[in-house]
């Protein structure tokens, strides 16, 4: 392939190379989120990041995220929690407006460290008093992850985390969890399209990209029912541990640099 041909892929940023590698990543990191519930989409944030600025890499991971976490939802449509997509939409459209009115303004190391300290709270901590099947609590959790996503890129953890108190067996979940991912990535390409974002200028990587993350997808449903309901809760918790960790101690090192 040629270098106009790879330039219409990644523009000037990215080598043949590194286009593969984000191909491939897709998948994976999309074959991760389907088996363990969560956890792909901050890891393709986290090599994105290292390869773009962040003014592309969050937007471009949300188009790729949404063809992503789609393509899971319509797997496992089936297996939905209604009643939270729906009000899991509804907070997720108000936390997005809100966004939108200061989308420029929050220092990005800041919101990392928020993340990750609610993340390990809601998995090691005290469960929060609002019931977590509750109207208020459902909405609640769409508005506060929605407005975080706009700003951090993957909010996957944060969303996974709200999911984990309602106890839900591993099918259910990734179909809700992909559901409200699938909001929360349409409402963030509306935002930055609004904004001015010349979003077609990614498309061709980006449809790749999401290729790729159908077969991951595909291949990592199939592992998931492969894994025990207990074991799966586990390997989340862990997971989700682990990617909340390693998220803080980015905006902390960003900060003491």
């Amino acid at each position: 392939m040629d270098l106009i041909s790879w330039q219409f892929l990644g523009g000037d940023l990215l080598s043949p190379i590194s286009t593969i590698m984000l191909i491939v990543v897709a998948g994976f990191t999309s074959m991760i989120s389907a088996a363990f519930g969560a956890g792909g989409g901050l890891m393709l944030l986290v090599i994105m990041a290292s390869m773009l600025p962040m003014s592309v890499v969050i937007p471009v991971h949300g188009l790729v995220q949404l063809g992503s976490n789609a393509n899971r939802f319509l797997f496992t449509f089936k297996h939905i929690d209604g009643a939270m997509f729906v009000y899991f939409s509804l907070g997720g459209v108000i936390g997005a407006l809100v966004a939108s009115t200061i989308v420029t303004s929050i220092p990005l190391e800041l919101m990392k460290i928020v993340v990750a300290a609610f993340v390990l709270y809601l998995l090691w901590g005290v469960t929060p008093k609002l019931r977590e099947t509750s109207k208020l609590w459902r909405v609640l959790a769409g508005l506060w992850t929605t407005f975080i996503s706009m700003f951090v890129g993957a909010s996957g953890p944060l969303v996974g985390s709200c999911l984990y108190v309602n106890n839900y067996n591993k099918l259910k979940f990734t179909a809700t969890f992909s559901s409200c991912m699938t909001v929360q990535h349409t409402l963030k390409a509306i935002l930055y399209g609004a904004v001015g974002f010349a979003f077609w200028q990614w498309l061709p990587l980006v449809m790749l990209m999401i290729l790729s993350g159908a077969l991951g997808t595909w291949l990592g449903l199939k592992l998931l029912h492969r894994i025990s309901s207990d074991k799966f809760k586990k390997i989340f918790r862990l997971v989700l541990t682990v990617l909340s960790l390693q998220l803080a101690w980015q905006g902390i090192m960003a900060f003491s640099i």
